[in-house]
């Protein structure tokens, strides 16, 4: 029975480390403010400023696509992959 009494202490141990860590969670989550019980803000944001903040993401957006130019091949860099490709085809079709 020494042993029973030994796995209900570290039982109840467990128990209190957990509660401690459980009320660590709940300071932090205090300290970074008021959040609902299901991880949505209470702060609600303006049609006016979403559409704000929508415009200028889509225009950091069109610059970054704006920086990177296109990069196109010739019609004879495509005629040379064609042709490549082709004869790999038909190097399998003969093999198989």
């Amino acid at each position: 029975m020494a042993n029973m009494s030994e796995v209900v202490q570290q039982l109840k141990k467990e128990r209190e480390r957990a509660h401690k860590e459980v009320q660590r969670f709940d300071a932090a989550l205090a300290a970074l403010g008021s959040i609902s019980s299901n991880g949505t803000s209470h702060h609600t944001m303006s049609a006016a400023a979403r559409r704000k903040i929508s415009l200028a993401q889509k225009a950091r957006w069109a610059k970054r696509r704006a920086a990177k130019p296109k990069r196109t091949i010739s019609a004879a860099g495509r005629k040379r992959i064609a042709a490549a490709q082709r004869a790999r085809w038909a190097k399998v079709k003969r093999a198989g």
